[in-house]
This record gives structure tokens, C-alpha cells and sequence, in this order.
């Protein structure tokens, strides 16, 4: 249950920031600081609500899935690649431990690896899969 609750953060976090950011206009900055403030400030004043792993991971989810919400509208125009990034980013943070410790930023890494997930599932269903080369002998 508690992966699930991890993966739905990281799919809630991507789309609200997604649709703050390139709907409300408001900017990526602002579409990622304002909710993501609000999500630590309320397991921080509630911090029995949930399991204690819940209350400490379900804000790092939040806050780096709504990296991926800063992508533009230019780059990812369609909100079920913004979904799937959110699950991606869950996946993988569940899966890593402290594998991205030392990158710079293992949350920002980890929303950029989901971002270009989404990216190349994109081009390959916008172009039908993939394409073998005719070679030429």
C-alpha cells in the first residue's frame, strides 16, 4: 500500500505542477514551490497523520515529481506523459535507495531520467516504434 501511495504522489505531484505551470500561467518556479511548500508544511504540522515513512517520503516524492511538472507544454503537450512520468519517478525512487547519492541532486535526476522516459515513449508512438535502416550494400 505504501508503494502505491508513493506512485500516486509522484503522478499527483507532476500533474498539479504541470497544469500550475503551463495552464495558470504561473510560471515553473512558482507552479513547483507554492504546492510543494504546502505538502511539507502539512505532514510537518501532522506528522502522526500517516506511517512514519509515509509523513517523511510522501513530501521528497512530491517535491521531486513536481520537477517534472516544470517541463514546458512545448516539450511534453500532453498530460498522460506528465502521468507517466510521475510513475516512473515513483518506480525508480522505490527502487534506488541511495544509488543517485553524490549526482547533484538525486531528486532532480531522478524527475530528468522520468522526463525523458516520457519523452522517448512519446516519439515512439508518435512514429508507429522503431525503424530499421535500409542498409545499404
Amino acid at each position: 500500500m505504501e508503494a502505491g501511495v508513493i506512485i500516486f504522489t509522484g503522478i499527483f505531484g507532476a500533474l498539479l505542477t504541470w497544469f500550475i505551470n503551463n495552464h495558470r500561467a504561473k510560471g515553473a518556479i512558482r507552479a513547483s514551490a507554492l504546492p510543494s511548500l504546502i505538502v511539507g508544511l502539512f505532514f510537518y504540522c501532522f506528522p502522526n497523520l500517516l506511517s512514519e515513512y509515509l509523513t517523511r517520503h510522501i513530501p521528497l516524492v512530491f517535491i521531486g515529481s513536481s520537477f517534472i511538472g516544470m517541463v514546458s507544454i512545448n516539450i511534453i503537450s500532453k498530460w498522460i506523459y506528465v502521468a507517466i512520468s510521475g510513475i516512473v519517478f515513483g518506480l525508480i525512487y522505490l527502487n534506488t535507495g541511495t544509488f543517485f547519492n553524490g549526482f547533484g541532486g538525486a531528486l532532480g535526476t531522478t524527475a530528468c531520467i522520468a522526463v525523458l522516459v516520457a519523452i522517448g515513449l512519446a516519439k515512439l508512438i508518435k512514429h508507429r516504434g522503431i525503424k530499421k535502416k535500409n542498409s545499404v550494400e
